[in-house]
């Protein structure tokens, strides 16, 4: 297999296990604090990646590479986790999860600025036309909405977007797996005495759904996301891969659908159909 294809399969996969990232946010901040979820899941994921980083022996990072794992401890670990957790108290997960129809655009705009890369003009256009599509059925999806929400959502991306940019670049250097642990463990001296300062006084109030919740982005949206996704991004292109992003919000309508009850009618079928043909043109035109 080629290295694009495979940066296709891993950036795919990762897709799919953020997908699962809002609608288990939304579950777990019925009973969570946002805050306190936001540097709980930061803090139980960094734990992970500092064991996998001592059980493979990996060399530490260069001085000149801590700038960058800054900005993806920004983006990914604090800023959009924090954002989501504080939206999804406004808007239900399915009116969130349009807006990472948004997120390919942000972070193919990163790639250009920040990884060096040129896609081709018609590049752009599939990617606009995806995004457009997505955010069309946003305002469909999401009248009654909130505006804090919204606000919250769209800075949440932009800073995803920075992040996914910032981290596909230095994947390339590190390795996908290795980047995200250390941007974890960068932010471990904030996030595990914040997590503990944070805690609830009293677990009773908690249901099994949060703690669910909670283990899914811990564990899945934090940390084993990331793995492929970095992956995907360092090996098929950041701009090109991050174009699957636009899948990821039908997938995750379908998860709140189901696991929330949230309603998705038959207009998503169709909107799939043409946002898969968008992500199709986008591979193309990509470089």
């Amino acid at each position: 297999m080629d290295k694009a294809s495979s940066g296709w399969i891993n950036g795919f996969i990762g897709m799919l296990i953020f997908s699962g990232s809002l609608p288990a946010t939304r579950v777990a901040v019925a009973d969570f604090d946002p805050v306190f979820l936001t540097v709980a899941r930061a803090a139980i994921a960094g734990l992970l990646a500092a064991a996998l980083l001592a059980a493979f022996r990996q060399k530490r990072p260069d001085r000149g590479d801590l700038a960058s794992l800054a900005v993806v401890a920004s983006g990914v670990v604090v800023g959009f986790p924090l954002l989501t957790a504080l939206a999804l108290e406004h808007i239900t997960s399915a009116q969130s999860i349009v807006f990472i129809g948004l997120l390919p655009l942000a972070t193919a705009t990163f790639g250009v600025l920040r990884g060096g890369e040129r896609p081709r003009p018609a590049f752009w256009v599939f990617s606009g036309l995806g995004s457009a599509l997505v955010a069309g059925y946003a305002l469909v999806q999401g009248r009654g909405g909130s505006l804090v929400g919204d606000m919250l959502m769209l800075a949440a991306i932009i800073v995803c977007g920075l992040g996914y940019a910032e981290g596909g670049r230095l994947s390339r250097k590190l390795g996908g797996w290795q980047v995200i642990s250390w941007a974890l463990v960068l932010s471990m001296p904030v996030m595990v005495p914040a997590s503990l300062y944070g805690m609830p006084a009293s677990w009773g109030g908690v249901g099994q759904a949060a703690w669910l919740g909670l283990a899914y982005v811990s564990l899945f949206s934090m940390l084993i996301g990331f793995v492929f996704w970095y992956r995907g991004l360092s090996q098929g292109g950041i701009a090109a891969v991050g174009q699957l992003q636009l899948l990821q919000p039908f997938f995750g309508l379908t998860l709140a659908a189901t696991l929330l009850g949230e309603a998705v009618g038959w207009p998503m079928v169709a909107v799939t159909v043409a946002v898969v043909l968008c992500v199709a043109g986008a591979k193309r035109f990509a470089s």
